[in-house]
């Protein structure tokens, strides 16, 4: 049972009918033309229609190509150098974002910055997920230089830790009062917490917005929008270029549009968010039954077991946990049959092929696990 699901794209689980049929009707025709196409235009028109921040959307081919291309786009359309992004937060493998990221970069325990130039380190700027007043305190200082904040609306890449009531609200009304843009990273929430991501179920708009994983139906994507001042800016329309070869393809463009039409259908969402709950209540109660220090962090159908009684607020508080524990856990819960996130610093997905029976299946499983574990100095 699979509750990576390809790291999120897979809300509608493995090999769903309407994917497999659409990307094997459209590769008769050609998987790549170099050009636009229809279904290019067929699905930035659901996406405008879809997220409340994008009034035109420009495809890729990946998550790290499109806040390659918001960065590149905010410093333009601002005329500023510097950028401020989260500690702990993960936004691709695009070098100014790889400062103090989140992700692989801290399950792997690499310092993150090999290979890029000081001069590039030195442009992005980092404060704590959640604190906006250190946000605030920079801005006073040095927000006639900073072209962007980029943020995850709810962080998912040091486990999964919810913004704060008002803090979305605070990023967005420091932004606009000193000029800057605010990008949302929805590369995980964008089409899984709402049909229009972290945006529509938190009520705040930003500037620009980056895309990908679910948006491709299970193959490679990426997207980034926003205002339409701001995208105006883009190539060939204005003078802020980007382009990609295979960005628009057919079959990335029909799996996506499938992908869309089925999480418009009634009650798509809700049916997430029982799931998703239940889930949630039945990983607590085991932990809780083990006598196990725990918290379980959701918001929609994204989660995180964090082996720690603190609950996780920003990346100094996600890293108490502990992850030789989760480790164990992790190895435990896979010889039962159940793929959990290898790290305790990942999200785990729930998608719409899970059923309660599977849901009820797994915390029973995760019950017997964590009973099973010793839980001393030693795992």
């Amino acid at each position: 049972m699979d509750y990576v699901c390809s790291w999120g794209p897979l809300i509608l689980g493995h090999a769903h009918p309407e994917i497999v049929r659409v990307v094997q009707e459209t590769v008769k025709d050609g998987t790549s033309f170099g050009a636009p196409n229809p279904h290019e235009v067929e699905l930035a028109r659901l996406v405008v229609d879809s997220v409340p921040g994008i009034e035109k959307v420009r495809m890729v081919n990946s998550g790290t190509e499109a806040t390659l291309s918001a960065l590149r786009l905010a410093r333009a359309f601002t005329g500023r150098d510097l950028i401020v992004k989260m500690d702990g937060c993960y936004h691709g493998h695009v070098d100014a974002l790889l400062v103090r990221a989140g992700s692989g970069v801290v399950t792997l325990g690499l310092p993150g910055t090999p290979g890029i130039p000081a001069r590039v380190v030195e442009q992005t700027l980092v404060v704590p997920y959640n604190d906006i007043d250190a946000l605030a305190a920079l801005v006073k200082g040095r927000g006639r230089e900073i072209a962007c904040v980029i943020v995850e609306p709810v962080a998912a890449n040091m486990g999964v830790v919810p913004p704060r009531p008002g803090y979305l609200e605070g990023l967005r009304e420091i932004t606009a009062k000193h000029g800057i843009l605010l990008i949302f990273d929805e590369v995980i929430t964008g089409f899984r917490l709402a049909l229009g991501g972290a945006q529509e179920l938190y009520r705040v708009a930003p500037d620009l917005t980056t895309l990908g994983k679910i948006l491709g139906g299970g193959l490679p994507i990426g997207a980034y929008g926003g205002r339409e001042e701001i995208m105006d800016r883009v190539a060939p329309e204005g003078d802020v270029y980007q382009a990609g070869t295979l960005a628009g393809n057919p079959l990335a463009m029909r799996a996506g549009i499938a992908m869309l039409r089925q999480l418009r259908a009634p009650g798509v969402y809700d049916e997430l968010e029982t799931t998703s709950s239940r889930l949630a209540r039945g990983l607590a109660s085991a932990a809780e039954g083990a006598g196990i220090p725990a918290r379980v962090e959701r918001v929609g159908s994204l989660l995180t077991l964090f082996f720690t009684s603190r609950p996780p607020v920003d990346w100094d508080s996600a890293s108490l946990s502990d992850p030789r524990r989760y480790a164990a856990y992790f190895r435990r819960m896979l010889d039962r049959g159940i793929y959990l996130p290898p790290s305790q610093y990942e999200a785990l997905f729930v998608s719409l092929a899970h059923t309660v029976d599977q849901i009820d299946r797994t915390v029973s499983t995760a019950a017997e696990a964590l009973k099973g574990m010793r839980w001393g100095p030693e795992v």
